[in-house]
């Protein structure tokens, strides 16, 4: 995955959403985070991961790389709000059950709310991208679903999304 060329493309679609709406001044680093977090909840409902009481399946392979790859557009602009974009990811995939990453990633952003360093950055980019593929991405198949799900972003600010 070429990680410089999607922070380019995030950098592009952050300043126009920020000029767009006059965000320029404001800062968001507290919102991208919530944002993130929303974002790794949606993903997360729809693996169904944690739904213990249901006989229900998770929602299609597509619809779920639909909110991997939102929520990977927030971890990319939070790298890009602290500059951290030169980040050189662990190689080492982590495997353990679903819901155990989720909870991971949810106490990795916590420690990042705490200490924004670099290192508890590449902690949750190496976490979720392990988190992917647990969920059966490739890379191929996470910087793909982002060029599109990037192309839908641009055009929804072109029709006042």
């Amino acid at each position: 995955m070429n990680l410089q060329k999607l922070f380019q493309m995030q950098n592009t679609l952050d300043h126009r959403i920020q000029a767009e709406h006059h965000l320029e001044e404001i800062p968001l680093l507290n919102k991208k985070i919530l944002s993130l977090q929303v974002e790794l909840g949606e993903l997360a409902n729809e693996t169904r991961c944690f739904k213990f009481w249901s006989t229900k399946g998770p929602s299609s392979k597509n619809i779920i790389l639909e909110e991997y790859v939102d929520c990977l557009h927030f971890i990319l602009s939070i790298g890009i709000e602290k500059n951290f974009q030169d980040i050189i990811l662990n190689s080492k995939d982590i495997t353990c059950e679903l819901s155990e990453q989720f909870l991971n990633l949810y106490i990795n952003i916590s420690d990042f709310v705490i200490c924004s360093s670099i290192d508890n950055y590449s902690n949750i980019f190496h976490k979720f991208l392990s988190l992917g593929k647990n969920l059966g991405f490739c890379e191929d198949d996470i910087e793909n679903a982002y060029l599109y799900k990037n192309k839908i972003n641009h055009e929804r600010q072109d029709n006042g999304y």
